[in-house]
């Protein structure tokens, strides 16, 4: 599996799975000059961005070990121009990571939300 198709597949799975969790979906792969967030939610008057990682095996470190400190910090960034270019946002907001793994046919093995990764 590609990079891209790697990703893609991970953010769908994602979104199915906070979907089922009682997450509203406003957004998907905003983008910015700061950097680009895979999924903002809604959920009980909190906004949520949510970073999403897939990895296929776990050679080089679960998903979630593998958020840099620059990409927390572009995250962050990212997630403060999207509160200061929209209106009617609700006052809390965090950011959570979805960790995705992927057998070698596709096939999710994982999928857990980790939620406030970046305090």
């Amino acid at each position: 599996m590609k990079r891209k198709e790697l990703g893609d597949t991970g953010e769908k799975l994602a979104k199915d799975f906070l979907k089922k969790k009682g997450y509203k979906i406003r957004e998907t792969n905003f983008r910015c000059r700061e950097g680009e967030i895979d999924i903002i939610a809604q959920k009980k008057g909190c906004l949520v961005f949510v970073e999403v990682r897939t990895k296929t095996s776990s050679g080089f470190g679960s998903p979630e070990e593998s958020v840099t400190f620059a990409k927390k910090e572009k995250l962050i960034a990212s997630a403060l121009t999207y509160l200061n270019s929209h209106q009617d946002l609700p006052e809390s907001w965090r950011i959570d990571f979805v960790a995705v793994e992927l057998d070698q046919k596709g096939k999710a093995t994982r999928i857990e939300l980790i939620e406030n990764a970046i305090s």
